[in-house]
């Protein structure tokens, strides 16, 4: 189907925004799918919620939910940083993109990618950026990114 949605796998694979409810509904072991997650009771994530909540449209996590199975399928994350440059601009990271190994090939990561991109962009910032591996490379940029300088870490633990 390149990349079409028929009207029931639009109806099927719709993004919002994460709710308390979606513990149970899979998202961290979807989170296990992208890197190291431990398990996390429902005490630390609802009080991570509740924190993450707070940030209004700073900090904002998207889903995508599968209707049939009611799993979590699809993630990601947008913050927002605040700069002195560019006339005290703001800048989206994105951040934690994952899609579920059994839907993977069905454009939600670039349905994921358009509802975090379009947040920033709404919200008024003036770029988007994100890191990723050499692997996503080519998927990122057919949602529009380009390679610009080099990545960084240095882990503390």
């Amino acid at each position: 189907m390149q990349g079409k949605f028929s009207s029931n796998e639009e109806e099927r694979f719709q993004v919002r925004k994460l709710e308390i409810l979606d513990k149970s509904k899979g998202f961290i072991e979807l989170l296990q799918q992208l890197t190291v997650c431990d398990s996390v009771s429902d005490k630390e994530f609802q009080q991570r919620f509740q924190e993450l909540s707070s940030y209004g449209d700073d900090h904002l996590i998207c889903v995508i939910e599968d209707d049939r199975s009611g799993k979590i399928v699809a993630t990601g994350s947008v913050f927002i940083e605040k700069k002195f440059i560019r006339n005290c601009g703001k800048v989206g990271h994105i951040e934690d993109v994952v899609v579920d190994s059994c839907v993977r090939g069905m454009q939600l990561g670039k349905k994921i990618i358009g509802f975090l991109a379009d947040h920033a962009h709404s919200i008024g910032c003036y770029k988007v950026i994100l890191d990723c591996s050499v692997e996503n490379r080519a998927f990122y940029e057919k949602c529009g990114f380009k390679p610009k300088e080099v990545q960084m870490v240095k882990y503390f633990t």
